[in-house]
């Protein structure tokens, strides 16, 4: 689904006070607490404290106009009181109506977590095995994403008049550990505009150990966002964005070539539904299916019917998990995707999955407040040919669903591969196949195969 400016969510507390920060054009948002937590945005290279920091525990504020419902989490309200403060406090020379180039700098915004001494804020991010839960991450990269792509588009009152979404999530790849125990930052920019869409690179950084200062990047993710009029939700024109560094002119000339190859994706993909004529890969995976339903007893012991892997839940989407447009946000949904994906992994393998990616996301329809929301998972297909690091592909499909209209349609499709640990093969752990009973899910199959491989590759 689209979800409006990512994860800018609210809480009636725990609020930090925007500051000028370092290089370019790069703020800060000194520490936000709530009991003994925070949760501070800080600038590329400016790290000194702020005597302006304002310690929100300590105070109440009543909801402005823009300040929906009541969840909300360390990050988000930190990012809440970014956008709050650009309303009251808007740039007198920045406006709509005239388009102005902006260099990636200009949006370039960083969170740090302060793991190794802050003990609440580590709490709440902690798994039952001590690694961090991805799930609460990647609802703050979407939050991060929304505020970054108001950041570019202007950030003064006449934001108003347009309605930032999330139109996708490029693949979100897991490149090593993240740890709950030493200090971490998200870190993104606006990387590439087009007229009304625009993409940002988010990072995450981590040292591989509390004695090592230096950071590496743990996990990396490329956001879609696109601009509608408030009034018509037609697309809008918005700043474009002026690389000056090298590296920035890279990630330019990179996101340019993603979107001309997600034109083509999408075109090779309707060209695929029309003709669909490999019927040869389709019966073969067929085939096993059919010894489970004709012949059970003699079916492979290492195998399971992909019918036999759902898992689902649902939920009615509540006023506290809305966005300033009354729509569930898209970070809220995505997490709640990642934990029941992990869940049917964990259920699945047998121990503890290790997750590794997350397949372009793309929000097809807007979850409103009071919808009924169900979410399907299911395992699509294993690959075990490398004992070190078997594969598990799993697809979640989030419904929205109407009683009263007795209607149910798609909302989103997601997409995560999970593997499990090293030692856990070395005991002797097997990871089954999954075998697809049904013409539908045979199709599901391949088409998933084929996008997990470059488009040059097929």
């Amino acid at each position: 689904m689209r979800s409006s400016t990512g994860k800018l969510l609210s809480g009636l507390r725990n609020r930090g006070k925007l500051v000028p920060g370092g290089g370019g054009d790069g703020f800060r948002i000194p520490a936000t607490r709530s009991s003994s937590w925070s949760s501070t945005v800080v600038p590329p290279s400016d790290e000194s404290s702020d005597k302006n920091s304002i310690d929100a525990g300590s105070s109440m504020r009543k909801p402005i106009s823009l300040w929906p419902g009541m969840y909300h989490s360390p990050v988000t309200n930190a990012l809440w009181e970014a956008r709050r403060n650009m309303f009251e406090n808007p740039n007198g020379d920045e406006s709509l109506s005239k388009l102005t180039a902006k260099s990636p700098s200009r949006s370039r915004t960083s969170i740090l977590y302060k793991f190794s001494s802050d003990f609440v804020l580590r709490e709440q991010y902690r798994n039952p095995w001590n690694e961090i839960r991805t799930g609460k991450l990647v609802e703050d990269l979407d939050a991060l994403a929304g505020t970054i792509s108001f950041k570019h588009c202007g950030g003064d009152s006449s934001a108003r008049s347009m309605i930032l979404v999330t139109a996708s999530v490029d693949r979100i790849i897991m490149k090593r550990p993240i740890r709950v125990d030493v200090d971490l930052s998200i870190v993104g920019a606006v990387t590439w505009v087009g007229r009304s869409s625009m993409e940002m690179q988010l990072q995450v950084i981590q040292s591989q150990d509390a004695n090592d200062s230096s950071g590496s990047v743990a996990l990396e993710a490329n956001f879609t966002f696109v601009a509608r009029d408030a009034k018509t939700g037609k697309s809008t024109p918005i700043n474009p964005v002026s690389p000056e560094t090298e590296h920035e002119k890279l990630l330019w000339k990179e996101a340019e070539e993603r979107n001309k190859l997600r034109k083509q994706k999408r075109a090779e993909i309707k060209e695929e539904h029309e003709k669909l004529k490999d019927l040869e890969r389709l019966n073969e995976l067929l085939a096993e299916g059919r010894v489970f339903l004709d012949m059970p007893a003699l079916a492979d012991r290492n195998s399971i019917l992909i019918k036999d892997t759902s898992h689902e839940n649902s939920l009615i989407c509540q006023p506290q998990q809305r966005n300033i447009h009354g729509r569930i946000f898209g970070g809220f949904l995505m997490r709640k995707a990642f934990e029941l994906a992990f869940s049917n992994a964990y259920t699945f393998a047998g121990v503890s999955p290790r997750f590794l990616e997350v397949d372009r996301v793309d929000f097809i329809k807007p979850v409103d407040v009071g919808n009924f929301l169900r979410f399907k998972s299911r395992v699509l297909y294993t690959e075990a040919n490398n004992s070190a690091e078997p594969l598990i592909n799993i697809e979640v499909v989030a419904h929205v669903t109407s009683p009263e209209l007795r209607s149910s349609e798609v909302s989103n499709r997601f997409y995560f591969t999970f593997s499990v640990r090293p030692e856990a093969m070395k005991d002797g752990l097997r990871i089954r196949n999954v075998v697809p009973a049904t013409e539908e899910e045979a199709r599901r199959v391949i088409e998933r195969m084929d996008a997990e491989r470059p488009i040059s590759l097929r």
